[in-house]
């Protein structure tokens, strides 16, 4: 099936170079390329594309209230194509905390044609994606996990890929400001990590902060992977740290979530809390069996909130989820004595 595209780009070099770079692709076709906002919104209305590139900076009506207004009026599949500066950064940060699938640089591929493939595989994973209405979701909770957390958990680890932002920003957005020390792995570019942590305290309780080597682990405090080819895990006994280390990929990335929850199954065992967000693949499963097994409470984010319910639903098919919850009921199971 031959996946359609419309590119939204102010610039005519750049509509130029993206299309040229998607045009040897056999299984992905540019039905349109529109200047601004108000032509974009046109040709989605009209060709209704499988996934949308959008500029982030553009005069007029910016990519962000562009994308706010795709997500509540006509759900559809956005990659953000952000430029090089601090504040396209931020922009994209904040893009993907509003439902964009993933961010493309434009400094990716040089200013030449040939950017090895990145932007047509992620218009690939793109395409997968499938925003749906979903009735109310319901909560099913396995025999040995019925009743809540009570007791206080000493660490809490998270992994998440596509829709992981967004996802983030809701479960973070109900934590409370002295939460248990808090480790996440979600798949993005090292260039927007840092963008997408301040993001995500700015409207999050805890402090939340990019992982360094050796940091120590305090309540409070919420740590996201660099995104740098290193892996995240936990270090130390009683005193938790962050570990980062450089390592071949596993379950095919690079910080990998089944590297952070295996190590949190080592260290912490019975007194984690594992929770596998949205995301494509299965990064995350085995690490999660690996947490159930030592006692850890597991939570696999329900399919009905997923952006893409690969990961949950590769945890839950091997049993490595105790707890298979709606995204908006995720903290509660946490921090409310009330199942």
């Amino acid at each position: 099936m031959t996946i359609r595209v419309v590119i939204i780009d102010d610039s005519p070099t750049m509509r130029a170079i993206l299309m040229n770079r998607l045009s040897r692709e056999s299984d992905i076709e540019v039905v349109a390329a529109a200047a601004n906002a108000a032509e974009g919104r046109q040709m989605i209305r009209e060709l209704d594309p499988d996934v949308v590139t959008l500029d982030i900076e553009m005069p007029g009506m910016n990519g962000l209230d562009f994308l706010a207004k795709i997500m509540e009026l006509r759900p559809t599949p956005v990659i953000i194509v952000s430029g090089s500066t601090q504040a396209g950064n931020e922009m994209s940060a904040r893009a993907l905390a509003l439902g964009a699938v993933d961010c493309y640089a434009k400094s990716g591929g040089g200013s030449g044609l040939d950017d090895a493939g990145r932007l047509a595989q992620m218009i690939r994973e793109a395409a997968n994606v499938q925003f749906t209405v979903h009735a109310p979701a319901t909560q099913r909770v396995a025999n040995e996990a019925r009743v809540c957390l009570i007791e206080r958990p000493a660490l809490i680890a998270i992994g998440s890929s596509t829709g992981g932002v967004e996802a983030l920003q809701t479960v973070l957005g109900s934590f409370p400001a002295d939460c248990p020390p808090t480790m996440i792995v979600q798949h993005i570019n090292s260039r927007f990590a840092p963008a997408v942590a301040r993001t995500l305290d700015q409207s999050c309780p805890p402090r939340i902060m990019i992982a360094e080597p050796d940091m120590p682990l305090k309540p409070g405090h919420v740590y996201l992977a660099p995104g740098d080819e290193r892996h995240l895990s936990v270090g130390g006994s009683s005193n938790f740290h962050c570990r980062l280390r450089p390592g071949e990929p596993v379950s095919g990335h690079q910080p990998s979530v089944d590297v952070l929850f295996s190590s949190v199954a080592e260290v912490v065992g019975a007194r984690a809390v594992g929770i596998l967000l949205t995301g494509m693949g299965a990064d995350g499963a085995q690490g999660l069996l690996a947490m159930a097994r030592k006692g850890a409470h597991t939570i696999a984010q329900d399919e009905a909130t997923c952006t893409v319910f690969g990961m949950p639903r590769a945890a839950i098919n091997i049993g490595a989820a105790k707890v298979i919850s709606p995204l908006g009921s995720i903290a509660r199971q946490l921090f409310s004595k009330a199942a």
